[in-house]
């Protein structure tokens, strides 16, 4: 008859598996939105392009304003924390 420690200890470390995962994962997209913020535009796909609905012209695109680069949400969460971090320091 197993015991009831036992499946405890390996839920546990599981679970403490998962969550060290899961801070590696969270720790590994952090430092690449460090080292590269921008990511390319979700509407135009990175070309700053808007095509009109015939296809045969084009203006800029709205949501990048024809950049084609867009702040990822890590950076921005980065750019929040560290002007949290400028208020308090003042």
């Amino acid at each position: 008859m197993p015991s009831l420690a036992a499946t405890a200890t390996q839920e546990t470390t599981m679970i403490g598996a998962l969550i060290l995962a899961a801070a590696i994962a969270t720790l590994c997209y952090a430092f690449g939105c460090w080292i590269w913020p921008f990511g390319n535009c979700r509407k135009c796909h990175g070309s700053g392009k808007r095509r009109s609905p015939f296809g045969k012209s084009f203006g800029l695109c709205r949501r990048c304003g024809g950049d084609g680069r867009r702040l990822r949400i890590g950076r921005r969460i980065i750019n929040g924390l560290r002007e949290l971090h400028d208020k308090g320091t003042r």
